[in-house]
C-alpha cells in the first residue's frame, strides 16, 4: 500500500506542515535564540503569551522538555509533585520529574473527572516535616489525553488549583492540547490557564506546526524557565526557522472545531461496529473499546495498519485514533470502512 493510501490517524503530531508554513520558514528573519537576538523567536513568544493570556512565553522543542522544565523551575529536588494517575507527565514521560529533577511523584486517581477533586488535592498534599517530603507542585492537564482527549471545564481546574495554592502550593496545567479544550468548552484559553502558575501547549499537534512547544507563565517563571531549558539542552540558535511556522500555526486554533467535528463522524462509524464501543468525544481523540468483540488493541493495530489506517494501542482493549488537519470526511469515512472490514475478519 503506497503511503498516500495510508490515513494516518495515530496522533495529531504526524501532520505535515502547509505551504504557507514552508514559506514562513525559507523566508524567516534570524538571529541567536540563546542570546535573544531571533526576531521570529521573539514574535512567536509575545504572541503566544497573548494566545494564553500570561505575562510571558518560552519556546521549547518539545511537549515533554516543556513539561519537564516547568517541574524543574517549580520544586525543588527531594519535594513532591502531585498529580493524576493518568496524567501525561506520570505515564508518558519516562520518570523524568524523578530523573531530571529528583522529585518525587505522588498520584491522584481522578477518574472520568480527569481533575482531583479540591478534597483529593487537600488530601494528597503532604507538609515537609522530619519524615516527609513537601508538596512543591500540583500538575493537572487538559484536554487529558489518556482519558480521551476529554475537555476539562474551567471550574474544575480552577477548584484543585485553588485547593493547591491556598496551601502556597503552585499549579502547572499541561495543555498539550488545551486550544482543544477551549474551543470544545466554547471558552477562550486564557479563562482555562487562569487558575494556574504556568501552562504547556503545543504548536506540533493540532495546530499543525512542524515542531515546538511553548512554556508560559508570569516573567519570573519564565525567566527561571529559560536557565532550566538551557540545562536541558533546550538552548536553540537560529530557531526562527521553526519558530516561523509556529506563528501561522497559531492561526489554526478556530479549525480545530473541524477535527472535532470529523472525530464525531468517526466515533458514530466505529460505535455502530458490532462489539465495539467508541463514546462519543469532546475533542480530536477517540478511543475505540474492543473486549466485547474479543479483539486485543494489539491485534487491532497490527491489522488496521495491514489495512492502511493508522492507530495507537492505548491498553489491552482500547484503541486510539485521532484526527486533524491533514484529515477531512472522506479519509473519515473510508477509514471507517477499512476499520469495519478489519473488524469483521478478527472477529470471525
Amino acid at each position: 500500500m503506497s503511503d498516500d493510501d495510508f490515513i494516518d490517524l495515530r496522533s495529531d503530531t504526524v501532520t505535515t506542515p502547509s505551504a504557507e508554513m514552508r514559506e514562513a520558514a525559507a523566508t524567516a528573519e534570524v538571529g541567536d535564540d540563546v542570546y535573544r537576538d531571533d526576531p521570529t523567536v521573539n514574535e512567536l513568544e509575545r504572541r503566544a503569551a497573548e494566545a494564553v493570556g500570561t505575562e510571558a512565553a518560552l519556546y521549547v522543542p518539545s511537549g515533554t522538555m516543556a513539561n519537564q522544565i516547568a517541574v524543574h523551575a517549580h520544586t525543588e529536588p527531594g519535594q513532591e509533585l502531585l498529580l493524576e494517575r493518568e496524567s501525561h507527565i506520570y505515564r508518558w514521560e519516562l520518570a523524568g520529574a524523578a530523573k531530571l529533577s529528583g522529585v518525587q511523584t505522588r498520584t491522584r486517581d481522578a477518574g472520568e473527572r480527569c481533575v482531583p477533586t479540591p478534597d483529593a488535592v487537600r488530601e494528597g498534599l503532604v507538609d515537609e516535616d522530619l519524615h516527609r517530603p513537601g508538596t512543591g507542585l500540583l500538575s493537572l492537564e487538559n484536554t487529558h489525553n489518556y482519558r480521551g482527549g476529554t475537555a476539562i471545564p474551567v471550574d474544575r481546574i480552577a477548584a484543585a488549583a485553588e485547593a493547591a495554592r491556598d496551601a502556597g502550593v503552585p499549579v502547572h496545567l499541561d495543555g498539550a492540547r488545551v486550544f482543544n479544550a477551549a474551543v470544545a468548552l466554547g471558552v477562550d484559553a486564557s479563562d482555562i490557564v487562569a487558575p494556574v502558575d504556568s501552562v504547556t501547549f503545543c504548536l506540533s499537534k493540532g495546530l499543525g506546526a512542524p515542531v515546538g512547544s511553548i512554556l508560559a507563565g508570569d516573567e519570573a517563571f519564565v525567566e527561571d524557565a529559560r536557565r532550566v531549558r538551557k540545562l536541558f539542552g533546550g538552548g536553540m540558535r537560529q530557531a526562527g526557522i521553526i519558530a516561523a511556522p509556529g506563528l501561522r500555526a497559531l492561526e489554526n486554533v478556530d479549525r480545530l472545531a473541524e477535527d472535532h467535528a470529523n472525530a464525531d463522524r468517526l466515533a458514530a462509524g466505529l460505535d455502530a461496529l458490532a462489539g465495539v464501543d467508541a463514546p462519543a468525544p469532546d475533542t480530536n481523540i477517540v478511543v475505540a473499546y474492543t473486549e466485547d468483540a474479543g479483539i486485543p488493541a494489539e491485534s487491532l493495530y497490527a491489522a488496521c495498519k495491514d489495512a492502511g489506517v493508522g492507530c495507537v494501542e492505548f491498553d489491552d482493549y482500547a484503541t486510539r485514533f485521532t484526527t486533524h488537519l491533514d484529515v477531512d470526511e472522506a479519509d473519515v469515512d473510508e477509514a471507517v470502512d477499512r476499520i469495519a472490514a478489519v473488524v469483521d475478519d478478527l472477529r470471525d
